[in-house]
């Protein structure tokens, strides 16, 4: 007896030393790229201080706010945690790029035919969408009393050991901005992380290259490395709807998920998608991946070409809608990071929203073909819930069970973009509403009862 408990003992003991190894081996570079890059982009793009990010951002897992931060005069940043360090560099028009293959050389080194800096206006002196002017006057038949409690609830800190840390809200009805709130030290032009919200940017992209003719859904993705074996059947309509079939991980916490061997070790980050294997027949299931909107913003660059690639979003779509703050960022192969890497004001976010809310129109042009915005809330088949569309969350519920749906407070015709750390855009046709917000919360956020609270706050109808 006593024998077999020195053997369970030494068993456990050893099983306990290999679990520290390996947490010790593979979560240091991950938390120092994770601090590298967010520190880069929070500061050169978004301009914050260093201090603000370790206070809000870094405490996004323990030991990173740990990492040791340094900055360079030619504006690259360093974080380094556990002898293992990791380097993110700051591009003027680019934003930040983390490096895992390359040096800061050989990005530096590349020729990237940068947008305009944006269009030459002064958009307080514009009236919304196009420009921030507001009108003072309150819509008729707004209840703001209940509009103003709903934002406190959104905006207090009840337990200050599990933050909300909302940063910003902005709720657009009937094309009107009829509440906008921010956190001190921020406001209407400051630029918050969509974080994921950009995989429905990059839904936008891929519509606007239907309209010009150059893409079709319902073909096989013009993938060249696809040909030679069944990824040739994957369409681009199942990578929209992320039920490609591809082999994937979406895993945030676990240190060896397909997703952290993309974001963190890879720079071609839509070739390392590109590169995984059939798990399942395409279509029939759904499994929401970074790595398949990554293949599209592939797609979207071999499509576009590269002298026009870097251009096409700011001039087809940003400049379009008055989304002037918004900036893309590319992995350090040059793709834009379609997944997870935009930066934009709150007004812009809501900007985006709007422009789905009204079928893909600004202004009397049409930007998203005719029937996109239909076709992104159809719920892919293979979603059990009625909850993805392409590049969309949905409200949609279960097929013949609309009530089995995630928010059942909120009406059914709802969709969404949604971000890490809890980033919304939220649109609901019925309520001709669109709420937008950003925040940096790792304890979770009630979206839920924000929407209800504003929707209470509406006119009778």
């Amino acid at each position: 007896m006593k024998r077999l408990f020195w053997i369970l003992a030494v068993t456990v003991l050893g099983i306990l030393i290999l679990s520290i190894a390996f947490v010790a081996v593979t979560f240091p570079p991950i938390m120092a790229g994770m601090a590298a890059k967010t520190m880069c982009s929070c500061v050169f793009v978004a301009g914050r201080t260093p201090e603000s990010v370790v206070e809000k951002e870094l405490q996004v897992f323990p030991g990173v706010s740990k990492a040791r931060i340094e900055f360079t005069e030619d504006s690259v940043v360093s974080a380094t945690l556990l002898g293992r360090t990791s380097t993110a560099v700051f591009r003027k028009g680019l934003g930040c790029t983390l490096l895992a293959e390359a040096d800061v050389d050989q990005i530096r080194d590349q020729k990237i035919n940068l947008p305009a800096a944006g269009p030459d206006v002064d958009q307080d002196t514009i009236p919304w969408p196009m420009g921030n002017l507001l009108t003072d006057s309150i819509p008729s038949g707004i209840k703001n009393d209940i509009l103003v409690k709903t934002l406190d609830d959104a905006f207090f800190e009840q337990d200050p050991a599990k933050p909300l840390n909302t940063l910003a809200i902005v709720v657009v009805q009937d094309g009107k901005i009829i509440a906008e709130r921010y956190a001190p030290g921020f406001y209407h032009n400051s630029r918050f992380m969509g974080w994921s919200m950009t995989k429905s940017i990059t839904n936008s992209l891929i519509g606007i290259l239907v309209k010009d003719g150059k893409l079709k859904t319902e073909l096989p993705a013009p993938v060249s490395d696809w040909q030679n074996d069944d990824r040739k059947n994957i369409t681009l309509n199942n990578l929209l709807q992320a039920s490609s079939g591809l082999d994937w991980s979406e895993s945030y916490f676990v240190p060896t998920s397909t997703f952290h061997k993309m974001f963190i070790y890879s720079d071609d980050k839509a070739g390392f998608a590109r590169g995984m294997g059939l798990h399942d027949k395409p279509g029939e299931h759904f499994l929401y991946s970074s790595g398949t909107t990554l293949i599209l913003s592939g797609i979207i660059r071999e499509t576009v070409g590269d002298e026009s690639y870097y251009k096409f979003p700011y001039e087809r779509l940003f400049y379009k809608i008055g989304m002037n703050q918004a900036i893309m960022e590319p992995d350090a192969s040059g793709t834009f990071v379609g997944s997870s890497y935009c930066y934009a004001s709150a007004r812009d976010w809501a900007r985006f929203g709007l422009l789905y809310l009204d079928d893909g129109v600004w202004n009397g042009e049409r930007i998203l073909p005719e029937g996109w915005v239909k076709y992104s809330q159809t719920p892919t088949h293979s979603a059990k819930m009625g909850e993805y569309g392409a590049q969309w969350w949905l409200n949609a519920g279960g097929p013949n069970h609309p009530e089995n749906r995630k928010y059942p407070k909120i009406p059914a015709d709802a969709y969404w973009a949604d971000g890490f750390e809890e980033q919304y855009v939220v649109v609901i046709p019925s309520e001709k509403l669109v709420v937008a917000r950003l925040g940096v919360s790792h304890n979770g956020f009630d979206i839920e009862k924000l929407v209800t609270g504003i929707i209470e706050a509406l006119p009778d109808k």
